[in-house]
């Protein structure tokens, strides 16, 4: 069965997660993505190791588990675009394509002759998306941008670790690159977008995605409470800004997330918890008045919760009604049975290691469902092949610019 964007053909010129993990996702519902690295390196996630994929005889590979996590369903071409033919070849390539993915810094791809301007004189039709660290213009346009560092400068940071006073206070990054998820989502939503309107217009046009901008942007109800009062809030550790209770209580064996979200449910978690009379304490019996309480409510709450193991918790608020969990480590996330029964790990064919795991796509389409067609590629494995099938070089033609290092 077609994908949904299987009449898409991508030409990705990203490297490392942001635009990657666009290309990914686009490849997963379908599109054709024609993956443009450099000779002999390719993209700069294939040496960030250890970890390397593993072989069936038990050796390493060299292939970066952080490269696998982002490039699968894709094609691996390589051309020097720093000289004149390589960058006829990606000239060619766009020409045949409808979207571009790029995340060079502000106008490094103009040297080139493949810029936006540049691209758009040879296919009109084409959604050209450049991700940077600030966008195309203001006073930080031409820095590098790293997630690691706009998450700090981008007040997530801020947000994130434990409250002033406590032990181990201070700002914390997030366990994974989100900033950059988070734009390689915002990524496809635009090009998405772009390329709907060009369905309807026959235009194509120039997406600018920032990092910054998305981190500001997904701080949501943070920064909203900031706006509104002018206060900038402070770190909770695992406490909500606006819910009580909403963060983690320890058990008799670890630890209970409770994830109490109105009123009734208080009621309810009281009552499994012994204490009714919680729920009719005026310090209490409203969200807005436990938020005020907090630092009274938390630690009765925690003299309470050490006295069942986390399952015994789990167990008797989910049948009341109360939301609550464990707190996983990744072994217990992939053997979690509902994990399991979504199928969120899935094996495929690899041409080294004989098998590759991937986390599966959150995407549930019925009728058009997304398809794990190709494992992430090796370095130019695809290079002969998309020369010949999408600009119709011959092998003499390609083994020629093979020799001359172009490909």
């Amino acid at each position: 069965m077609p994908g949904a964007l299987s009449h898409i053909r991508v030409l990705d010129l990203s490297r490392v997660l942001a635009g990657p993990w666009c290309g990914q996702i686009l490849a997963d519902l379908g599109a054709e993505v024609i993956k443009v690295e450099r000779p002999g390196s390719g993209d700069d996630t294939r040496h960030w190791g250890p970890p390397f994929l593993r072989g069936a005889d038990g050796q390493e590979t060299r292939e970066s588990a952080y490269f696998l996590s982002a490039n699968r369903n894709k094609q691996s071409i390589t051309i020097d675009f720093t000289r004149p033919e390589g960058q006829r070849l990606v000239r060619e390539l766009a020409a045949q394509s409808d979207v571009v993915l790029e995340n060079f810094k502000v106008g490094g791809l103009a040297a080139y002759g493949l810029d936006y301007a540049s691209l758009k004189a040879v296919n009109p039709k084409l959604v050209y998306c450049s991700i940077t660290g600030f966008g195309q213009h203001g006073p930080y346009a031409q820095r590098a941008g790293y997630d690691f560092m706009i998450q700090a400068l981008g007040g997530l940071m801020s947000l994130t670790g434990r409250g002033e006073g406590e032990e181990g206070a201070g700002p914390v990054k997030v366990g994974v690159a989100l900033t950059d998820i988070l734009t390689g989502l915002y990524a496809t939503v635009a090009v998405l977008a772009a390329l709907n309107h060009r369905e309807q217009s026959g235009i194509g046009q120039h997406i600018d995605m920032a990092l910054l901008d998305v981190q500001v942007a997904c701080l949501a109800n943070q920064a909203m409470n900031y706006l509104t009062t002018g206060v900038a809030p402070r770190r909770l550790g695992n406490a909500h800004p606006n819910i009580v209770p909403y963060q983690d209580f320890p058990t008799a064996d670890g630890d209970l997330i409770l994830t109490v979200g109105n009123d009734g449910q208080f009621r309810k978690f009281c009552e499994v918890a012994g204490k009714p009379g919680w729920a009719d304490d005026p310090r209490f019996a409203t969200n807005q008045a436990r938020v005020a309480n907090r630092a009274e409510l938390v630690p009765m709450i925690r003299q309470v919760t050490v006295f069942r193991t986390t399952a015994e918790w789990v167990s008797v608020l989910e049948q009341a009604g109360v939301p609550c969990g464990p707190i996983n480590d990744l072994a217990q996330v992939f053997a979690d049975p509902q994990v399991l029964a979504r199928g969120l790990k899935v094996e495929m064919p690899h041409s080294v290691a004989g098998s590759v795991p991937q986390v599966a796509s959150p995407i549930r389409l019925s009728e058009t469902p997304v398809q794990y067609r190709q494992a992430p590629p090796l370095l130019g494995e695809h290079t002969e092949r998309v020369l010949q099938r999408v600009l119709g070089l011959d092998m003499a033609t390609i083994g020629a610019l093979r020799d001359e290092g172009v490909v």
